[in-house]
């Protein structure tokens, strides 16, 4: 039996998951017209259900998106809101046909059509399965295929809305294209939160900018935003890369052997160059975050776990002096290639 997802209750926030989900098979399925929909729709579903990506990056057969899921409104969304989102996601001629439909509707059956769409909003899991549901609709149609496209339900991880944890985990995010050889800089990498925003698209930026300046704050300047994020990213010898056996530079990162045997002799590595190995804990960690807070985690759902465990913080192997931990503690192949 599936546990339910470790959420924060909608009452709140705002809250922080970093989404991952796989294609059936991890078939190779997305080309660039596919990658360009994708992200379509995960903005256009983000509106209308009143989330906002932080960063993101879709490969050939799988997706990273960092979300921020805002408290749940003391006042919801009247009418003329509610047909203003709806046309985000059907188009303003389906949001026209609901509005002449419902003139002649009496106010219960108005009302559930309310509540069915309050439903769909400011909850993660709505928002994933939204937008998985509707790109599957339309890849299916694309490619004149049936059935299902993806592997399973999506992961996520509970994130803390510290800049420290937040920055981590999108660096590891915006470093995906890293990792599989396609780039050497993370910016020539279309199809991600941080390429968007150096291109210079303003909701990719404010994306950064939360994740920097957690809030929002209105006077943090977006261009400053971006080069210290760039800095998290690139951290510590990130451009370096490795040295290899035959001198040069590996850009995509070390094996797990050569990991483990830096972090047994205590020797450090960055950030940078950590977060460029397939680190686990980014997706199966379930919470990530400060010791005091992945603990509040903890309390909060304490129902989940056996009598013996006494709390929930578990730090990051093979990360010396590391202050960000996870609800988790894994067995197998913390790092991994």
């Amino acid at each position: 039996m599936r546990q339910a997802r470790l959420k924060l209750d909608s009452g709140v926030g705002p809250a922080y998951y970093h989404c991952i989900s796989r294609v059936v098979e991890r078939r190779l399925a997305f080309g660039p017209n596919e990658k360009e929909q994708f992200v379509h729709w995960m903005q256009a579903y983000a509106g209308f259900c009143g989330v906002r990506v932080l960063t993101y990056c879709i490969m050939s057969n799988y997706f990273h998106i960092l979300v921020e899921v805002s408290q749940r409104p003391e006042v919801l969304p009247g009418d003329e809101e509610l047909f203003r989102l709806y046309a985000m996601v059907h188009g303003e001629d389906a949001a026209e046909s609901q509005r002449k439909l419902m003139v002649n509707w009496p106010e219960e059956q108005r009302q559930q059509w309310r509540t069915g769409l309050y439903a769909q909003m400011w909850d993660v899991s709505a928002y994933i399965k939204l937008l998985k549901q509707r790109f599957t609709q339309w890849f299916n149609r694309w490619h004149r295929r049936k059935g299902t496209l993806w592997e399973e339900r999506f992961k996520s991880v509970l994130v803390e809305g510290s800049r420290d944890s937040l920055a981590r985990v999108a660096a590891y995010i915006d470093l995906n294209p890293i990792r599989a050889r396609l780039t050497g800089d993370p910016k020539e990498y279309r199809w991600s939160g941080y390429a968007a925003a150096v291109a210079g698209l303003r909701v990719a930026r404010e994306g950064i900018r939360g994740i920097i300046d957690p809030g929002d704050r209105e006077d943090s300047n977006l261009t400053e935003s971006m080069a210290r994020y760039r800095l998290w990213v690139f951290g510590e010898g990130m451009t370096e890369g490795v040295q290899g056996p035959d001198g040069p530079a590996l850009r995509a990162g070390i094996s797990a052997e050569k990991v483990r045997e830096v972090f047994a002799q205590k020797g450090k590595l960055g950030w940078g160059d950590y977060v460029r190995c397939r680190v686990r804990y980014f997706t199966d960690g379930a919470v990530i975050g400060s010791r005091g807070w992945v603990n509040q985690v903890f309390e909060d759902h304490r129902q989940r776990f056996g009598p013996k465990r006494k709390d929930g913080a578990r730090r990051f192997k093979f990360l010396n002096g590391s202050d960000i931990f996870g609800l988790r503690d894994l067995r197998v192949e913390p790092v991994s290639i």
